[in-house]
């Protein structure tokens, strides 16, 4: 099942997309009355969900919006938290970023590293991303495979990670490589307005094998900069959820965007930065994509 935020004759609700990817089925089509995707998330009950799964199919006839006449929002426009985020979780772009830090890689890394990433409000497939030329001359792009927590998660063991999934999503960590290095913390250089497009929608867990094992890519302009497998993450969802959960609560709604692969504009030499009027698109293999321009 995919999830979706979309804008109609000015109001924003969540929303089934149709089978055939072509309409919407608002939630209140269900006789649900959820305002937005995060309470969706929150305190949908199993049975609610699954009147969404099978009650689609008859709605997308009856009840359905034509998807081309609705204004596109990210899944989560504003998320409620910092979006927690994995850097260097490829060996690959472990590699290519110790060559642009000019430090020495010895091929081990025994620990997840996490940082948060601020996102007023997420950038939604369509949407354009801010270059901020006045503070940034090192825009640059991550395709990553993103997940949602689906109920709070405490003291989660590895085995019963996947229960705390309650779908994925496509993400672009656009990032300031100046701004991010100067200031040591990545925090600042990774949360500009614009610099998280995330979309096109939730796909249910129920319909992602465990854990996911998909092509994840990056074009820029239509050449292909990324190509890689979610399988190759060196911490997986497993890991990440039970290390977290058993330090901090992992509220439900929140989101964790899982790291990107090799091919990073930082990675060429010279490094091959955005510029305005750049077209990006991330993918993930079943999950979706996202388009965007650099402005």
């Amino acid at each position: 099942m995919r999830l979706l935020t979309f804008r109609y004759e000015g109001q924003t609700a969540p929303g089934v997309l149709s089978e055939d990817g072509t309409k919407v089925i608002p939630i209140s089509a269900f006789g649900l009355s959820y305002p937005d995707m995060l309470s969706l998330i929150r305190h949908a009950l199993p049975e609610e969900l699954e009147r969404l799964r099978t009650q689609a199919p008859r709605l997308a006839e009856e009840r359905c919006i034509a998807l081309e006449k609705t204004e596109k929002c990210a899944p989560v426009p504003c998320p409620d938290q910092d979006v927690i985020c994995l850097g260097i979780n490829y060996m690959e772009h472990a590699e290519e970023s110790a060559r642009f830090k000019n430090e020495e890689f010895n091929g081990e890394r025994p620990y997840a590293v996490y940082f948060f990433k601020r996102v007023n409000e997420a950038v939604p497939d369509g949407g354009a991303i801010d270059s901020h030329p006045d503070i940034v001359d090192s825009l640059d792009y991550e395709a990553e495979l993103a997940f949602i927590i689906g109920k709070d998660a405490k003291d989660v063991p590895k085995e019963q990670a996947a229960d705390y999934v309650f779908g994925y999503m496509v993400c672009n960590d656009v990032s300031a490589r100046t701004i991010q290095n100067r200031h040591k913390q990545w925090y600042f250089g990774k949360s500009l307005d614009g610099f998280t497009p995330m979309g096109p929608w939730i796909v249910t867990a129920d319909e992602v094998e465990f854990p996911p094992a998909r092509r994840i890519q990056c074009r820029v302009n239509g050449e292909l900069r990324q190509d890689s497998n979610t399988a190759q993450m060196i911490f997986g969802i497993s890991h990440i959820i039970s290390e977290l959960s058993h330090g901090m609560t992992l509220k439900a709604g929140t989101i964790i965007s899982t790291g990107t692969p090799s091919g990073a504009g930082m990675g060429f030499q010279p490094p091959r930065y955005l510029k305005a009027g750049d077209l990006v698109e991330c993918s993930v293999e079943g999950i979706g994509t996202i388009t965007n321009e650099v402005r």
